[in-house]
């Protein structure tokens, strides 16, 4: 495997909070096997930087914050096995952003669609323009969006996730608010305030906390019940033994604003 190319997907960090910007405007930043390289190799890098405590994803351009997958990359020219095989790229994104231990949010200023629907669900937040769209699209063309369909299916009723698939129709970003896709569907002259206004507050809690907690999101999501109030039983007590747990109770009691330790 070559070097990722980091100029497919920017990285700018600022005030505790990381951008990482896909860079294919010219191909409605569509999911290459290069950009999904680069994409892992910028979230890596920002789970590895303790200067970033939130990340945020977008695209580049005003077209899409991302079509999905490239179509023009899916085709066999190495054989079927070797296109099997690299999909599971795709899959080890999600893997990297759900074990990311930091806060993520889609900045979705453009369409969203197939494959880049489930990158905007793969994260933990999402906040749109109003004027963007989203769908699966995918069987008008002949297939089906089996590898997002999961991330759908997370996220919204099983109802509106089958209409969503069967039909291919694109929804407004006030239908996606509505259904639970998105956070937020602002005016496209507000998603920067609003997206920054989240991820700075978010960035203000204690890393610590943020990766404990978000960690045992994912680990109890598709546990059963009594195994989940195990495991977080624990969690918790563990939260309680982190620096930061006292700093903050004692900040509160001193009504002090906290000094987080990160630990």
């Amino acid at each position: 495997m070559t070097a990722a190319d980091p100029d497919l997907v920017l990285y700018e960090l600022a005030e505790g909070v990381v951008t990482l910007t896909l860079n294919r405007p010219d191909k409605r930043n569509a999911l290459s096997p290069e950009l999904l390289d680069a994409l892992i190799a910028q979230l890596l890098r920002a789970k590895a930087d303790p200067e970033v405590h939130v990340v945020v994803l977008t695209g580049a351009g005003d077209k899409a914050f991302c079509a999905g997958g490239d179509l023009g990359s899916q085709q066999p020219a190495d054989g079927l096995l070797a296109m099997h095989n690299a999909r599971g790229r795709f899959v080890e994104l999600f893997d990297v952003m759900f074990a990311l231990g930091k806060p993520t949010i889609a900045r979705v200023q453009s369409h969203a669609l197939g494959g880049g629907l489930g990158l905007m669900l793969g994260c933990d937040l999402a906040v749109a323009a109003n004027d963007a769209t989203f769908g699966t699209p995918e069987i008008r063309v002949g297939l089906f969006p089996m590898m997002i369909m999961t991330l759908i299916f997370r996220n919204i009723g099983r109802k509106k996730a089958m209409e969503l698939m069967l039909t291919g129709e694109r929804i407004t970003a006030r239908e996606a608010e509505r259904i639970g896709l998105l956070n937020y569907a602002v005016p496209p002259e507000e998603l920067d305030a609003r997206v920054q206004q989240l991820a700075r507050r978010i960035a203000s809690f204690s890393p610590a906390v943020l990766q404990l907690g978000r960690d045992a999101v994912y680990r109890t999501m598709d546990m059963p019940i009594d195994d989940a109030f195990d495991h977080l039983r624990s969690q918790l007590t563990l939260n309680t033994m982190l620096d930061d747990a006292g700093i903050g109770i004692m900040a509160f009691l001193t009504r002090q604003d906290p000094k987080w330790k990160g630990r």
